[in-house]
Formats: structure tokens, sequence, C-alpha cells
């Protein structure tokens, strides 16, 4: 049902149009279809079984298959990072999404997707490892710091929290106090460190592969 229309935005330039049109009559029933969606069309980035389904729908049909991984993240700065790591969480269905410090973080990254999971705020370090000690939910530390193991070859716990630092300057004493164990994802190149959102997204598919079972017809 995915419509991809060229629309021209210049001469000879086009982008395609994302989603699907008005739906036909007679419109589909029940409570998780959003009329205006019906009506105007779906352009969101979503997948085909949300199609016209409204927000709170969709957030509640995810919340019956959310995996046991959280994600949280020291914001010290209005890091564009973030967004792009609550992407990724989003992508692979967290439990929820932890901001350690500043309340605000730019959204821009993360294209929406914040609307589909939780989100939720812990002023402190002190008050986020509070948090996740009530919940036994171990912290998992990813960051290259002198302490750290290799991620290649490590066994993540089914439920836990990964913790990922500042873009540049890495995760604060006091995040390294807090977790468990620290681990580095080795690099070939001349950098010291890589970017923040690659670094989430490589680690939440490290523990993906352990312990999310492969869909049929497809290897993960």
């Amino acid at each position: 049902m995915e419509i991809n229309t060229p629309a021209t935005i210049g001469p000879g330039e086009f982008f395609p149009v994302v989603g699907v049109g008005p739906h036909e009559q007679p419109w589909p029933i029940g409570d998780h279809y959003d009329s205006e969606l019906l009506e105007n069309g779906d352009r969101r980035n979503v997948l085909d079984k949300y199609r016209y389904w409204s927000v709170e729908a969709i957030v509640a049909d995810l919340d019956t298959k959310r995996h046991k991984l959280h994600i949280a993240i020291e914001n010290w700065q209005h890091d564009l990072n973030i967004g792009s790591v609550v992407r990724t969480a989003n992508a692979f269905n967290v439990s929820a999404v932890h901001i350690v410090g500043k309340r605000d973080w730019n959204k821009r990254g993360a294209m929406v997707t914040d609307r589909y999971l939780k989100v939720i705020h812990h002023p402190t370090i002190a008050e986020f490892a509070s948090w996740c000690k009530e919940n036994n939910l171990p912290i998992i530390g990813i960051d290259n710091v002198p302490s750290s193991e290799h991620l290649e070859g490590s066994q993540l716990p089914e439920s836990c929290v990964l913790l990922f630092g500042q873009e540049g300057a890495g995760m604060s004493d006091e995040g390294v106090e807090v977790c468990e164990v620290l681990y580095a994802i080795e690099q070939y190149g001349s950098t010291r460190s890589m970017n923040a959102s690659a670094a989430g997204a490589i680690a939440m598919y490290h523990w993906a592969l352990q312990h999310l079972p492969k869909k049929k017809g497809l290897a993960l």
C-alpha cells in the first residue's frame, strides 16, 4: 500500500512522496484508526501495519511487545546525536529511553520517533542509578575509557540499561562509577572515538543478535 510518487521540487528535481493517500471508502472500522488520517492520507514514516492508526493506538500496540532493553544518555549539551539514538531505540522497540542531566535535548534527529516510546528524565546520575537499582536493571556503559572491555564477543544481559556518554566528551566520572561493566567498540582507523549515535546503533544491534529471534527470510 506504500506510495512513492515523485513530486517536483525544482527544475529537474524530484523526491518521493512517503506514505499513503486518503483511504478509499468504505473506511475500515476500529478504535485504532485516526479519522483525519483516513480522510487526508498518512505520510508518516511508520510500518505498513500502522498506516492510518492514531499515535496512541500505535504506542499501545508497541507496549505489548517492548523488549527488556533500556537506553540511557548523559545529556550535558543540546546534542543532536541524542535524537538519533532515540530513533534507533525506537527501531529496536526498547522499554524506555533515559535522559540523564538536562531535561531539554535536540529532538530533530529523533524524527518524531520519541512519540512512540517512553522517555524518562533523571536530573542526576545518582537518581538514575537509584531508579535502575529499584528496577533490578544493571547499567552497562558503552565508552572507550581505559577500563573498558571489548564489546565484541561479550554477552549482554537481556534486561539491562546501556548508558552512553556525550559526543566528544564521553561519559562522566560519575557515569563510569555506576556501571557494572564498560565496553568499547573496536576501531581500526585513526580517530579516537566514533559518532555517538553510530556507537548506539552498534551496541543495540549487538544486544539484539543475542536476545531477539530471527525473522524468517532475514539473517540478523
